[in-house]
């Protein structure tokens, strides 16, 4: 799997194959319900591939395939891995959070600076807030890391589930 950039914490991928889109969705459609690795579940054109409950663990993986038919008689498939919804909405809220926070105590600075009052304590709080945003952004490099092999897993399944329905 070839990423385009190896900090991203969501890699997506993108290719091409020569089969009609219908025919390769319906193929997820046929998976989901032989086999019980993989919860399969698709939405039009969507197809989400997770573990099972009993499977996961807090950073666990999955993919979000999306397959359309495009202008050469082909179809493209567009592939993103994430941690489930929940736990990126979790990290967003945290890092907006963070940066409100950085904003706020910013501005307290420059008016405690301008008023020649001490700054010593927001300018503190000010720095505190960018290593919070550093330990969030390492958590979520450790948590793409320990999700990994998974992601490898996933991605293989998708390959071999492709591959058959061709």
């Amino acid at each position: 799997m070839a990423l385009s950039n190896d900090i991203i914490l969501r890699p997506r991928f993108k290719f091409d194959v020569n089969t009609d889109n219908e025919k390769l969705l319906k193929g997820f459609e046929d998976t989901k319900n032989s086999q019980s690795d993989f919860i399969v579940t698709r939405i039009d054109a969507h197809v989400f591939i997770k573990f099972p409950k009993q499977k996961q663990h807090f950073w666990s993986p999955q993919l979000h395939i999306e397959i359309d038919k495009n202008e050469k008689q082909s179809t493209t498939i567009h592939g993103l891995f994430g941690p489930n919804p929940s736990v990126w909405t979790m990290f967003m809220f945290f890092h907006f959070i963070v940066a409100g926070l950085f904003i706020a105590f910013g501005i307290w600075t420059y008016t405690n600076i301008s008023l020649g009052n001490s700054y010593a304590i927001p300018l503190f709080l000010n720095l505190f807030m960018v290593i919070i945003w550093a330990l969030l952004y390492v958590a979520g490099r450790l948590g793409k890391a320990k999700g990994k092999p998974e992601m490898y897993t996933l991605h293989n399944f998708m390959k071999e589930t492709l591959r058959t329905y061709r």
